[in-house]
């Protein structure tokens, strides 16, 4: 049975396909956007189609851009002798903001789940494998989540990229700050003992 008008319902199915966004709460979104001016409505699908089409892949690193090669790969005061490896262009952002790393990134779309049979292949670990003849690069900063699927994706990188000759590290996993150490759980522990540093 239909509750709604169909364009409503149609909204409130659309809405329902985004990540976290249940029946309810798509409901409650559909109902906020028809309560707003129809001018920020329009706004908001041409900003949602503007991004679909006016988004690519940089071809040098992967990330998400609106130019190729992206900001980050252009800009020639960067460190070219580091590539920093992470899974997500919002871990890019993540790390940018720390405002402490000048490297170059590559990102990956993902890591490795057998499980949902995401292998190599779906990932782009084939660009990532050509970018590493520069002669300038000299260190690949593995900087995958702290996850299985993280972990197991440093792995496989480390294992392909070790016998060219480059230095391969990963990022230290720890204790937040502000965190209590009775909280944390045993693994995190064991990466805070191991990556600590002398003071």
């Amino acid at each position: 049975m239909l509750y709604y008008a169909e364009p409503v319902s149609r909204l409130i199915e659309e809405l329902s396909k985004l990540p976290g966004i249940g029946p309810k709460t798509a409901q409650r979104l559909a109902f906020f956007l028809l309560r707003q001016k129809r001018s920020d409505a329009v706004a908001l699908a041409r900003a949602i189609v503007d991004a679909h089409d006016k988004t690519l892949y940089c071809s040098c690193c992967m990330n998400l851009s609106d130019s190729d090669p992206c900001r980050f790969c252009q800009d020639e005061r960067r460190d070219r002798s580091i590539l920093c490896v992470v899974e997500d262009p919002r871990d890019v952002v993540a790390i940018e903001k720390t405002r402490d790393y000048h490297g170059l990134y590559h990102v990956l779309h993902g890591s490795l789940s057998p499980m949902e049979g995401i292998g190599p292949e779906q990932l782009k670990v084939k660009e990532l494998m050509a970018r590493l003849s520069s002669p300038a690069l000299q260190e690949v900063i593995l900087a995958s989540n702290p996850t299985v699927e993280g972990e197991a994706t440093s792995a496989y990188l480390a294992r392909l990229i070790k016998p060219m000759g480059l230095k391969v590290t990963r990022i230290a996993h720890g204790l937040p700050v502000g965190g209590d150490l009775e909280y944390a759980d045993q693994v995190t522990l064991v990466r805070a003992l191991e990556g600590r540093r002398e003071l």
